[in-house]
């Protein structure tokens, strides 16, 4: 009589049942975002976003007395390129290739006049202005239409990215946006259109108080 030889049962070892684990993990996840993008189906794994902002407070309020004549619309590339001392920019460095997109305002400001600059004849058809010249405001970079085209980052900069509080920071490259948006109206002719706005505004509003001779000049 023959008895039967029982064999041991194998033993799956624990990295085999840690690695299934995962692909099954990753199945459900993958066929949960299949059946998400199919319609009438609802997104199992979507994501739902929440405002936990709390209100603006008003720190304080300033009276204008300016006239904002005129609005410059600006675009500008910029190329920020960091190098390190003996070290290959693989290791560490870092460039961006910036789109700024921004504008900068002409105002004339008619708080500072003085008695003498305002000439008004006995007859009340003659009137003399004389005013300060434009002055430009401060640059205000567009978030929205301003983009990175490329960010290239050494091996050490990658890895403080991971580290850090605000990853891939553009605030340097936004602040040479704005130096340079700045730079470009004051080379153009952004001041003189406030000031052509301006008189054109003061003689139309003037002559349609009855003044007949309307004289503006811009000085000091």
């Amino acid at each position: 009589m023959t008895t039967p030889v029982k064999r041991p049962t194998a033993r799956v070892p624990g990295w085999v049942k840690a690695l299934g684990a995962t692909v099954v993990v990753l199945a459900v996840l993958f066929a949960g975002i299949r059946l998400s993008v199919l319609p009438g189906l609802k997104d199992l794994f979507g994501t739902e976003t929440r405002d936990r902002s709390g209100p603006a407070l008003l720190e304080s309020i300033q009276d204008i007395s300016r006239y904002d004549a005129a609005s410059g619309n600006f675009q500008v590339v910029v190329d920020l390129e960091k190098d390190t001392k003996f070290l290959p920019d693989a290791v560490r460095g870092s460039r961006t290739l910036y789109v700024g997109a921004g504008t900068v305002d002409a105002y004339v400001d008619l708080g500072g006049l003085k008695e003498g600059d305002v000439r008004v004849d006995e007859d009340r058809t003659s009137a003399s202005l004389r005013l300060p010249h434009a002055r430009l405001g401060t640059p205000a970079l567009d978030v929205d239409r301003s983009y990175a085209v490329s960010k290239q980052r050494g091996l050490l900069d990658r890895l403080g990215d991971l580290f850090s509080d605000n990853p891939n920071s553009e605030q340097a490259v936004q602040k040479l946006a704005v130096r340079h948006i700045r730079e470009a109206a004051e080379e153009s002719e952004l001041t003189a259109r406030a000031e052509a706005n301006t008189r054109e505004m003061l003689q139309g509003l003037l002559r349609s108080l009855g003044f007949e001779r309307v004289r503006i000049t811009f000085g000091g």
